[in-house]
């Protein structure tokens, strides 16, 4: 047995409080846009901008006056630009919606930014732009709706309460331009005054302007959708049409089926192959591939390390615009007469795959794979038999796009079997767990990769119709809050090595080791060379024996293993 006690009703006080307070905020003055602008603008240095003003005073001795004068200035000189920007968006009508979207956002974007050091390049709105409604369901926390209630959803109820002043629009303008050039000048003036420590620190440390917030976001998103657009108008440019099979293809006895695994966000730091204090790549150690030790991404998230490793640019050419505009690998291999598809368990293949064929995955339709919103990697290996029935015994190049171990919310990357390492983090809110809750958990989630690639070389041993061969590598790796860094997707000349050094692992069949002149005790000697996902692209074709003018020996690892160097 037990009661309920009563709920406490609302009476007169409480209606009379109510009354008061909503009778306070009509009793205010109307506000002019440009007083709102530069409230909105302070608000956001103070509430927003706390990553930028610690990195850009860190060091300074603060009992020196001019420590005190560089921190007033560029707060002053940031509200200032800010308050102008502000004042030539804005008009009587706009003025409202436009607060109340940037407010918000705002304070989204300044939760995750707080939360894991993101950094609002255009990379990283381009990430978020691409990221679908599963994935982003598994950053939503209690206390993010809490963030956003105080510095979002409050301040914009705040300004539909406000009254806006009217005005007619000759005064507007005058008043209008008379701020505008006013903020500037305050903007500039401030800066002038440090300004040789300022240029200094933003010349030497370019990527802290991606922590302004909002002009950060702003101004990438303005970007992105403005290439995006050209790019969407734009086919894809040619690189295929020279490209042939070698000679040695004629003389040969059976197809090919190819697995390329595309991995996320797995980093070598926890790789047991790579010297990991804990084994957490059992199933491989025991199958005979080759693992690379020193192997980096080129990017530090999926949309730029996806279409960089099947480009003809990689990171040494780095150009963003060109290798979105041009063709990829795959459209080479396709090309050639083998059959190319792209099998996803993620977001899609970021361009690389347009116009060739394309496999998702319902997670409704396999209870053991699937919760009914993501499903286990092993999903990729169900209709492969089909995939090679189609091709009616001719060549197949298969790529398989894990969800690996994306985050936060590793402990959904694994089953029940994979949870050795405990105790674990069983949320994707991060703060709610230890370290060493979110490395088990991650750890768990490295050896599911492990079991997923073991089982995929099982099913392409059992094809000996086909010759048979598997390369494996990681898109990015993660930080799992060394030096108070999570997740990844930091600006990639400051990213820490824990999201630019992954794992490459490669398998072939001794069919297709010998057919494709490959030598495997040359290529042991060669798993300790440095190489990236730059080494992709010309590796694949040497090793497929397809002649391009886009290939270059020099970047083939395999090149000085195989029976003949010709390509």
């Amino acid at each position: 047995m037990f009661t309920l006690k009563p709920t406490r009703t609302v009476g007169p006080a409480d209606a009379t409080l109510g009354r008061s307070t909503a009778g306070l905020l009509d009793r205010l003055p109307p506000v002019g846009t440009e007083q709102l602008a530069v409230l909105v603008s302070l608000f956001f240095s103070l509430t927003s901008n706390n990553l930028f003003f610690s990195a850009a005073t860190a060091g300074r001795n603060w009992s020196h006056p001019a420590s005190w004068l560089f921190a007033a200035a560029i707060f002053i000189g940031i509200t200032a630009f800010q308050s102008a920007a502000l004042m030539i968006l804005l008009n009587r009508w706009s003025t409202r919606p436009i607060l109340t979207v940037l407010l918000l956002v705002t304070a989204a974007a300044t939760y995750y930014m707080n939360k894991y050091t993101v950094f609002f390049n255009s990379d990283m709105v381009r990430n978020i732009l691409r990221t679908d409604v599963k994935e982003a369901s598994e950053l939503f926390s209690l206390n993010f709706c809490l963030h956003m209630l105080v510095f979002g959803i409050a301040p914009s109820a705040l300004i539909w309460r406000l009254q806006l002043r009217k005005v007619s629009w000759r005064r507007a303008l005058t008043v209008r331009t008379l701020y505008i050039a006013g903020a500037l000048l305050l903007a500039i003036g401030s800066i002038l005054l440090v300004f040789q420590d300022f240029s200094s620190m933003m010349r030497n440390q370019k990527e802290m302007r991606y922590l302004i917030t909002p002009s950060n976001y702003l101004i990438s998103l303005a970007r992105v959708v403005t290439a995006d657009t050209e790019a969407a108008n734009k086919p894809k440019i040619p690189i295929s049409e020279d490209a042939k099979l070698g000679a040695a293809w004629s003389s040969r006895s059976k197809p090919m089926l190819f697995v390329l695994v595309v991995g996320e966000t797995t980093r070598a730091a926890n790789w047991g192959m790579d010297g990991y204090e804990r084994q957490t790549t059992p199933e491989l150690s025991n199958l005979g591939v080759f693992n690379f030790n020193h192997m980096t991404s080129c990017g530090t998230n999926t949309e730029v390390s996806v279409p960089c490793m099947f480009s003809t640019y990689g990171r040494r050419n780095y150009d963003e615009k060109a290798i979105r505009s041009h063709e990829s690998l795959l459209h080479i291999i396709n090309h050639v007469g083998i059959n190319t598809v792209w099998r996803d368990n993620q977001s899609g293949c970021k361009g690389v795959c347009d116009g060739l064929g394309q496999e998702f995955f319902d997670s409704s339709k396999n209870s053991e794979l699937c919760d009914g919103e993501r499903c286990l990697d092993e999903i990729m290996l169900d209709g492969m038999d089909d995939e090679i029935h189609k091709t009616k015994g001719g060549n197949l190049f298969v790529v398989l796009h894990q969800l690996g171990n994306h985050g936060p919310a590793y402990y959904r990357r694994y089953p029940a079997a994979m949870k050795k390492f405990t105790p674990t983090c069983d949320t994707a809110d991060l703060s709610k767990c230890s370290q060493q809750q979110i490395v088990n958990t991650y750890d768990n989630g490295v050896l599911y990769t492990d079991h997923f690639l073991a089982k995929t070389i099982d099913y392409l041993k059992k094809q000996t119709k086909y010759d048979t061969a598997m390369l494996y590598l990681s898109d990015h790796g993660e930080s799992l809050g060394e030096h108070g860094i999570y997740l990844h997707g930091m600006p990639y000349s400051i990213a820490p090595k824990e999201q630019t050094h992954v794992p490459m692992v490669m398998w072939m069949s001794q069919g297709f080791s010998a057919d494709f002149g490959v030598s495997r005790d040359c290529m042991e000697k060669h798993v300790n060379d440095s190489v990236s996902q730059d080494n992709l692209f010309h590796s694949i074709l040497g090793m497929l024996q397809i002649e391009s003018k886009h290939y270059d020996k020099s970047m083939d690892i395999t090149a000085s293993c195989r029976a003949s160097h010709k390509v």
